[in-house]
């Protein structure tokens, strides 16, 4: 069973649009998941236009790789490496803890989480 960083069963992060490194809607990670897509986050216009910015536009659909584009208030595992990259920039978007895989912690540190963090039922 995956764990999430408060240390309890990893839950989903986003099934509209379907996220995650394996697209089943989680924040799951494997030895083939060379990014750590690990955070569950929350998008906000200012992180998209962060990401952009960054040579990686998450706002474009990729039919071809099943990517629908994304928008602010989309939940999307991003990478653990992405997210604090943006935090280090003051552009970090909210996350949810109940759905950011314990394996984030490897990169990020568990207050800045905390401090991001965004209620489970508010989305």
């Amino acid at each position: 069973m995956a764990i999430n960083v408060l240390g309890g069963p990893l839950k989903a992060c986003s099934h509209r649009p379907k996220t995650g490194f394996y697209r089943d809607g989680c924040c799951r990670t494997g030895e083939d998941d060379r990014g750590s897509h690990t955070v569950c986050a929350v998008m906000t216009s200012d992180f998209l236009a962060f990401s952009r910015a960054r040579g990686n536009d998450l706002t474009q659909r990729v039919p071809r790789a099943g990517f629908p584009g994304l928008k602010p208030g989309d939940r999307w595992c991003l990478c653990a490496s992405r997210w604090q990259e943006a935090f280090d920039a003051g552009e970090a978007p909210p996350v949810v803890l109940e759905a950011t895989h314990q394996r984030a912690l490897e990169v990020v540190a568990l207050e800045s989480l905390l401090r991001h963090a965004q209620l489970e039922g508010a989305h």
